[in-house]
């Protein structure tokens, strides 16, 4: 009987003898982008094997515009780098809930060939999926071949389906590739403002979700007074770290979970990355887990802060869309909005600047949504709205009542125009 090491040395090769693993029609399954395989991708660019192939990947961080189109199609679960590719019609955008993505990969799919950034192995013989879980941990039981890229500055992690065994590996590459990052946001006046307005609605024992971004950042700042927050939530970045290492983040009033910070990935700097290096009381989900809204229902006192591109009066929230092009995608947002809905005095929280572009030009607190907008959070999902002008709560509220909270908390220069725009509309009395 062969030994870990025999195993892993007989399974050792180079990425352009690893990818000649994938077979014509096969469906390349990416994680999230602090997973992608940089070696692996590269080497999938130049192949010349590929024939009716499919692509999956999410906010992605490698080259896109080197892959054949004409014999790999391109699916963006999340759009990242390849915004512009979807805009050109070379990359197609999968309509998703983020936690049905493992369901919706398997319903498209019959071979599945995962290629993903694995730490290195364990003296089990066990590889970690690292930075990214995602919808890969709920794929590692049909796909039909596993390739990793053992990357030597991957932290080695814990979760649930959240390892791979050598035996279970058809190939791996070596690699010392640096992990991406993503600096600390700039929290702007405004950003700042908000950030304040939403820490006050934050109690203690309080169980969030909240990610990366000015905003984010700029509440998670006004928590480190508050005590025995928990997290369950879908990235982890640097805030999370932060608020753990001052005390405030200990997770012993979760229902779920106790003791542990969950997410389905983690995405930073390097110190968030050393963090995570065998830190047990951060736990990696599966997206299908994490993001199940049956899941998340369970969370008492959560509180879900998610940002947008656009609110109407009635409450509609756009975060995909710009006036002339795709630029985001659903994510979790609607994921939490359901399951915080749900949950046992859960509070979700809708965040944005109220203006847009050069000199506050646009409003983003609008009559209707931009044309041909996706609709990311229902009206009746919404709970809360916050901008740098205060906090509305849309929970409860009529027609009537949400636009006047609404434009009291618009930018002042735009509130006369909403309010006649909201008569024309009837949703106010004229």
């Amino acid at each position: 009987m062969k030994d870990l090491q025999t195993k892993y040395n007989d399974k050792k090769m180079s990425p352009e003898e690893a990818i000649k693993f994938l077979a014509p029609g096969d469906a390349v399954v990416y994680p999230i982008a602090p997973g992608e395989p940089k070696l692996l991708h590269d080497a999938l660019c130049t192949y010349e094997g590929l024939e009716n192939n499919k692509l999956y990947r999410t906010l992605t961080n490698v080259k896109t515009y080197d892959l054949p189109k004409d014999k790999l199609k391109q699916v963006s679960i999340f759009l990242g780098g390849d915004r512009q590719l979807m805009n050109d019609g070379i990359v197609e955008l999968l309509p998703n809930h983020f936690g049905d993505t493992v369901d919706l990969i398997k319903m498209r799919e019959e071979e599945i060939v995962l290629m993903f950034n694995a730490s290195p192995m364990d003296e089990k013989g066990y590889f970690s999926l690292s930075l990214a879980n995602a919808y890969v941990g709920g794929l590692l039981d049909v796909a039909s071949k596993i390739i990793i890229e053992v990357n030597e500055n991957a932290p080695y992690t814990y979760g649930e389906n959240h390892h791979v065994h050598i035996d279970d590996v058809t190939a791996l590459v070596e690699s010392s590739e640096p992990l991406p990052t993503i600096p600390a946001p700039v929290i702007d006046e405004k950003s700042a403002a908000i950030g304040k307005l939403i820490a006050e609605l934050v109690p203690d024992g309080a169980t969030l979700q909240i990610g990366y971004g000015a905003v984010p950042s700029a509440v998670m700042n006004n928590l480190s007074t508050k005590k025995n927050l928990g997290f369950h939530t879908e990235m982890l970045p640097d805030k999370a770290m932060e608020l753990y290492n001052s005390g405030s983040l200990d997770n012993t009033k979760k229902e779920t979970y106790v003791g542990k910070t969950v997410t389905t990935f983690a995405m930073g700097t390097t110190d968030l990355y050393k963090w995570l290096h065998k830190n047990e009381d951060v736990y990696f989900l599966p997206v299908n887990k994490s993001n199940s809204v049956k899941e998340i229902a369970k969370e008492d006192n959560l509180y879900t802060i998610n940002a947008t591109i656009q609110v109407d009066l009635l409450g509609q929230c756009n975060s995909e869309k710009l006036p002339s092009k795709y630029y985001s995608s659903t994510g979790g947002q609607s994921d939490f909005g359901k399951g915080v809905r749900m949950a046992e005095n859960g509070v979700g929280i809708i965040a944005l600047n109220s203006t847009a572009g050069k000199d506050d030009a646009i409003s983003t607190i609008v009559p209707s949504l931009y044309t041909g907008a996706a609709v990311t959070t229902s009206k009746n999902d919404v709970d809360y709205v916050v901008t740098e002008y205060g906090a509305a709560r849309l929970k409860g509220k009529t027609i009537n009542e949400r636009v006047e909270a609404l434009i009291e908390i618009a930018h002042p220069k735009f509130r006369d125009e909403l309010r006649e725009e909201a008569k024309k509309m009837n949703y106010i009395a004229k």
